[in-house]
């Protein structure tokens, strides 16, 4: 099995073993390191380098030039039926809600170019501002956070959400918007900004979309409160969050996966945001991840289990199977998360040379840090 997941024969691969072929080439070290899901330090026993993703590149790229194209007025797409422009756009919503990276940067470029096309022959133009709203946060933006894309990138995103959503001046594009926009200033370290974007809107509770929509703005004041360790306006806006949650169950309307679960991982995130990690600790053990109705949310579970665990006392082996469950799912939500690179980084400086210590070693070579 390891042999054809490198690429070579059995009788190679017992040959390499057995020290009758050397191992002489990057490439064959890094295959066997990939095929073990270790560092290729294990192997060699020096470091090499991680290998650069050509493809994630090549669409990072290409969603850049998209953007800039767009910010010229000369996004060069085709005019689309209003039929097509909609299931692309849910087809991207739906692939990052599946944590589907790859699926999702290579169709973006073209998506972007061909909404603003479509936009600005002025066809279909409401539907096509609501297509861009939804598509620009839910899948641009998203994208972007989800490969560790430079914050301007994201925030490209975030404001061309907004523009279309402040056209359509109608109260669920707005409030679509004011989330991607207040993700991004808390990013950014911008918190009183994105508290104030989060208050400035007014959404009727009427619909189920509406209950949905309120409850995921008030989840994302929940960790604005956090950073700003204001606990008391955190604990409002989780209760707030927890009781629309009790009104509409488990959904998925839009890519927000609201629902009940949901809030128990926001918890857990607020809690991490706040420094508790005995308290992100216990919530995660109240949380089913497996009723989460967005599978990206699922690797952002045991992945922030796993950065909760890592601080606790004698929980290092159980930190580490969290965050390699979480890798498993989506490897982008491990490996191009900022928070989790350092606790992985603090995890291998103290690492042993036993099994987990191998898989922790494996873990930060694929997430590019030094081992």
């Amino acid at each position: 099995m390891v042999a054809g997941l490198a690429g070579i024969s059995p009788s190679y691969l017992s040959r390499l073993e057995s020290g009758e072929r050397a191992l002489d080439r990057r490439s064959l070290i890094v295959a066997l390191a990939n095929a073990l899901e270790v560092a290729p330090s294990e192997i060699t026993g020096a470091a090499i380098a991680t290998p650069r993703e050509a493809e994630e590149d090549r669409a990072l790229s290409e969603v850049r030039l998209a953007l800039l194209a767009v910010s010229l007025n000369e996004p060069r797409g085709e005019v689309q039926p209003v039929e097509q422009l909609r299931a692309r756009v849910a087809g991207i919503v739906a692939a990052t809600n599946d944590a589907q990276a790859d699926t999702v940067g290579a169709a973006l470029p073209a998506l972007i170019r061909d909404l603003h096309t479509t936009r600005n022959a002025h066809r279909h133009e409401r539907e096509v501002l609501h297509l861009l709203t939804l598509a620009h946060m839910q899948g641009t933006q998203a994208w972007l956070a989800m490969v560790g894309a430079p914050m301007d990138l994201a925030w490209q995103a975030a404001t061309l959400a907004r523009q279309a959503a402040e056209e359509l001046d109608e109260p669920a594009p707005l409030a679509i918007a004011a989330y991607g926009t207040s993700m991004g200033l808390l990013a950014a370290g911008a918190f009183d900004l994105a508290a104030q974007t989060l208050t400035a809107v007014e959404l009727p509770l009427v619909t189920p979309e509406d209950l949905q929509l309120a409850g995921s703005l008030a989840l994302a004041s929940s960790l604005v409160a956090s950073a700003q360790k204001d606990a008391a306006e955190r604990a409002a806006a989780l209760e707030h969050a927890a009781e629309l949650a009790e009104r509409t169950g488990e959904t998925n309307v839009m890519g927000f996966g609201f629902g009940p679960s949901n809030v128990g991982v926001w918890r857990m995130q607020g809690a991490l945001e706040a420094g508790d990690h005995a308290e992100a600790a216990r919530i995660a053990e109240t949380v089913n991840p497996d009723a989460l109705t967005v599978r990206a949310r699922q690797a952002v579970y045991w992945r922030d289990r796993g950065r909760a665990l890592a601080r606790l006392p004698r929980q290092r082996d159980t930190a580490v199977m969290m965050l390699r469950r979480a890798e498993a799912i989506s490897p982008e939500h491990v490996r191009r998360h900022p928070f989790t690179l350092s606790v992985v980084a603090e995890l291998v400086a103290k690492a042993k040379r036993d099994a987990v210590g191998r898989e922790l070693r494996g873990l930060a070579y694929r997430a590019g840090l030094p081992v």
